[in-house]
């Protein structure tokens, strides 16, 4: 089982979260990347997460949400997000954002190319 990062404090309050792109990359600078956040957020909004407020810079993105399994919904996010985001980048030929991806990625992840 793997661990969570966030602190939930109370499941039944709202709470504050920010997601960055590894090494603060400018990921979300074309319409088409911003599109496929939201689709992600619809998609978890249908399976009961709540979506107070919402921010969007180029390079991470704020959130205050509610779920009664939101360390659940947070993963589910992020690497459904991640995987969408890589394949945009790799249909669309945005070769610069996959080479800094693949530079910066964890050394020990030698299972994934980014």
């Amino acid at each position: 089982m793997g661990r969570s990062r966030y602190k939930i404090v109370d499941p039944k309050l709202p709470h504050f979260v920010t997601c960055t792109v590894l090494h603060w990359l400018p990921v979300f600078t074309r319409s088409a990347t911003v599109e496929i956040v939201l689709n992600s957020l619809r998609y978890l909004m249908n399976e009961g997460l709540i979506i107070y407020a919402y921010v969007i810079l180029e390079n991470h993105l704020h959130l205050v949400v509610k779920s009664h399994q939101l360390g659940v919904d947070m993963r589910r996010f992020k690497s459904f997000t991640a995987k969408e985001l890589i394949r945009y980048c790799d249909a669309h030929n945005v070769s610069q954002i996959l080479d800094q991806l693949a530079f910066y990625k964890k050394a020990h992840k030698t299972d994934q190319a980014y």
